[in-house]
């Protein structure tokens, strides 16, 4: 296995489910690391604490609505203040609102796609600069199996995802000679906040189609982004789902 140590780390929408998972994980293996939020600063203000139990200066949490460009960059240039480069960039922050194309208003797709894909676009572009002066760095794009599969009453999300596949497979190419490694991780349904809120009889049915037959926790999709940190350097422009089987 690799190490962190030395490495910093941003991870957007880190204050609560799979973006906590990741910062929690990623600091874990020595990493310093950027806990973004836009809206959760006390779920974000709780990850640096469990983070910097030791009173080192390891984490630090910065407000930034990364679907908002400036603020995108921002946010790349205040992680390049606080620890003078930027090593792994895990593109994690997303909303869903789900409804059938019928219902769904043209604000409402816009708002998903603008949180899902351009902020991805955003803080890649920012970080851009570092990385080749740097000759190096990491990028995982958190996408979705329903970016593989489609769902019903999810076109804006499932669009939003879709593409994020297709940024990380150009971006990789454009990338590699500067041996910056851009990658997707596609989660199946996963132990959070939002898969909380679905009644329980559509949790079961939902089960009955996972072949491993749970739901995924956090930590799954945590450790898949600390294996690509640590030990995937001749990994890129892949697409690794990590689903319980629930899309093949």
């Amino acid at each position: 296995m690799g190490n962190l140590e030395g490495t910093v780390a941003v991870v957007t929408g880190a204050g609560r489910g799979i973006g906590r998972a990741v910062a929690e994980e990623l600091g874990a293996s020595g990493a310093r690391v950027v806990v973004n939020y836009s809206n959760s600063k006390g779920p974000a203000e709780e990850v640096v604490s469990s983070l910097s139990k030791n009173g080192s200066e390891n984490a630090v949490a910065v407000q930034a609505d990364v679907s908002d460009p400036e603020q995108a960059a921002r946010l790349i240039e205040e992680t390049i203040e606080r620890f003078g480069r930027i090593d792994i960039l895990v593109n994690n922050a997303g909303i869903t609102i789900d409804k059938t194309m019928k219902k769904l208003t043209t604000e409402e797709w816009d708002k998903v796609v603008q949180v899902d894909l351009n902020s991805c676009y955003y803080t890649v572009k920012a970080a851009l600069p570092h990385f080749t002066e740097q000759q190096s760095g990491t990028v995982i794009n958190m996408s979705s199996f329903v970016g593989e599969a489609g769902n019903f009453g999810q076109t804006n999300y499932a669009a939003a995802k879709a593409g994020l596949i297709g940024f990380t497979k150009s971006a990789a190419l454009e990338l590699a000679r500067y041996n910056v490694t851009v990658n997707a991780i596609c989660p199946g349904f996963i132990e959070t906040d939002m898969f909380g809120a679905v009644p329980e009889n559509v949790k079961d049915r939902i089960r009955a189609r996972i072949p491993l037959g749970r739901i995924g926790e956090p930590t799954d999709i945590a450790r898949t982004v600390r294996f690509l940190a640590e030990d995937g350097g001749y990994i890129t422009g892949q697409t690794i789902s990590v689903n319980g089987g629930v899309y093949m």
